[in-house]
C-alpha cells in the first residue's frame, strides 16, 4: 500500500459560466450577423426582380427574332403575332443599316436606345402577366445584302429594354443572319 490517504474532498472547477462582459460580446457579434442577414433579403428580392425582367426582355427579343427569321428574304414587312407591322429592311439598299441606329458594346453591335424609335422598326410591349407594371421598348435594325432588288441575306439586330416596374434594366441585344 501506498502512504497516501484520500481526504474525500473534490476540487471544484473555478469557472462556473459566462461573465457579463463575455455575454455582451457574444450578443453584439450575434446582432451584427442578424443585421447583415436582414440587409441581404431586400437586396436578393431586388436582384431577383431584375433577373426576371432581364429574362423577359430576352424572351421578347427571341420571340420577335424567330418571327423575322421565318419570313422569306423577298418580304420587306409583315405583321407579327402581337399585331405590329415590322419592317425588314430594303430590297434596294444594301450593306446599310436600316431601322434604329446601332452602337458598339464590348465590340459587338447593339441597338442605340438614346433616341426615339424609328417608325416601323420598333414598338412598346407590356406583359399582361407582369404585375410590376414594366413595359418593354422593342427595337431592331436590318442590314440587307444582295444585288439589284435581289436580297441574298439579312442581318437582324434586335434590342429590348425594360422600363418601369421594380428595377432599372440594361438593354438586351440579340442578332442573327439569314441567307438564301
Amino acid at each position: 500500500m501506498s502512504g497516501h490517504k484520500s481526504t474525500g474532498k473534490r476540487t471544484r472547477n473555478s469557472q462556473q459560466g459566462f461573465t457579463l462582459v463575455e455575454l455582451m460580446v457574444a450578443i453584439a457579434v450575434l446582432l451584427v450577423g442578424v443585421v447583415a442577414m436582414a440587409e441581404l433579403v431586400p437586396a436578393a428580392v431586388f436582384l431577383n426582380g431584375g433577373n426576371r425582367a432581364n429574362s423577359s426582355s430576352l424572351v421578347f427579343a427571341q420571340r420577335e427574332l424567330d418571327q423575322f427569321v421565318e419570313q422569306p428574304l423577298s418580304v420587306t414587312s409583315f405583321v407579327d403575332l402581337q399585331g405590329n407591322t415590322c419592317n425588314l429592311g430594303s430590297a434596294t439598299s444594301f450593306n446599310t443599316v436600316v431601322g434604329n441606329p446601332l452602337t458598339t458594346v464590348a465590340g459587338r453591335a447593339a441597338i442605340d436606345f438614346s433616341g426615339s424609335q424609328v417608325s416601323g422598326y420598333g414598338y412598346y410591349y407590356t406583359d399582361p402577366e407582369d404585375t410590376s407594371g414594366a413595359s418593354y421598348d422593342v427595337r431592331w435594325a436590318v442590314i440587307s445584302n444582295g444585288t439589284a432588288g435581289n436580297v441574298t441575306s439579312r442581318r437582324f439586330i434586335i434590342g429590348v429594354r425594360g422600363q418601369g416596374g421594380n428595377s432599372s434594366l440594361l438593354p438586351v441585344t440579340i442578332e442573327t443572319t439569314v441567307e438564301k
